[in-house]
């Protein structure tokens, strides 16, 4: 998962940013509203934590540019300011939810996977598939009750597929999702990363449609 934080409070962002990639999560940071309205537009990401109170653009206004530029990921606000009149306006102009400043991390990252599960159609916090399960709360994988170590990106990418069960993923929107914006690209390394994950969960865990990408079922059973 790939997260956009527009925040201009640099320890703010920093605290974020460290506690995003701790679970799991791929970052970009930017510090003010031009360089997030543009980030947003440009990039594929899966959410975005968005401060109202952004130099050079305002936070509503970067929200209500890309919903009407059909930007769809969801988008958490955050904000120092407590008006009931602006958490209704923010939800209003496309806001899947609203954190007031100061804030505890944890709920910042609870509320961040609930919207997460939402837009990708999940309602449960553990996502499972076959004998296989995702503890995004932990952070934990186990197959059939058995606990399994992976690595960040293999965790990333696995967590991904799993959002989107019963999607086929192409490997560049693996790619797209899997890394920041500073990092190079490459889809042949989504390839490898499969490789690795089916020798640690079982080589039917991903199934491979040829030309188009990988797919994990979204059977419970």
């Amino acid at each position: 998962m790939k997260i956009l934080l527009a925040e201009d409070e640099p320890r703010i962002a920093a605290d974020i940013a460290t506690a995003l990639k701790a679970s799991g999560m791929a970052v970009d940071v930017v510090k003010d509203g031009e360089a997030a309205w543009f980030a947003g537009d440009v990039e594929n990401y899966d959410a975005a934590i968005l401060d109202l109170g952004l130099p050079k653009l305002d936070g509503l206004t970067i929200l209500k540019r890309w919903r009407a530029n059909a930007r769809r990921f969801p988008v958490l606000i955050l904000t120092a300011r407590g008006m009931w009149t602006e958490r209704v306006e923010g939800i209003n102009s496309g806001a899947d939810d609203y954190l007031p400043k100061p804030f505890e991390m944890e709920e910042l990252l609870a509320r961040l996977r609930a919207i997460l599960r939402r837009s990708a159609g999940q309602a449960a916090p553990v996502l499972r598939s076959g004998p296989l399960l995702l503890d995004t709360r932990q952070m934990r994988i186990s197959l059939r009750g058995i606990p399994v170590s992976l690595s960040p990106l293999e965790y990333r990418l696995l967590a991904f597929l799993m959002h989107h069960a019963g999607r086929v993923v192409a490997p560049t929107e693996l790619a797209e999702h899997l890394y920041d914006s500073g990092n190079d690209r490459d889809p042949n390394a989504i390839e490898v990363i499969v490789a690795r994950l089916r020798r640690k969960l079982g080589s039917d865990v991903i199934e491979t449609r040829r030309g188009f990408g990988y797919l994990m079922p979204d059977d419970p059973a």
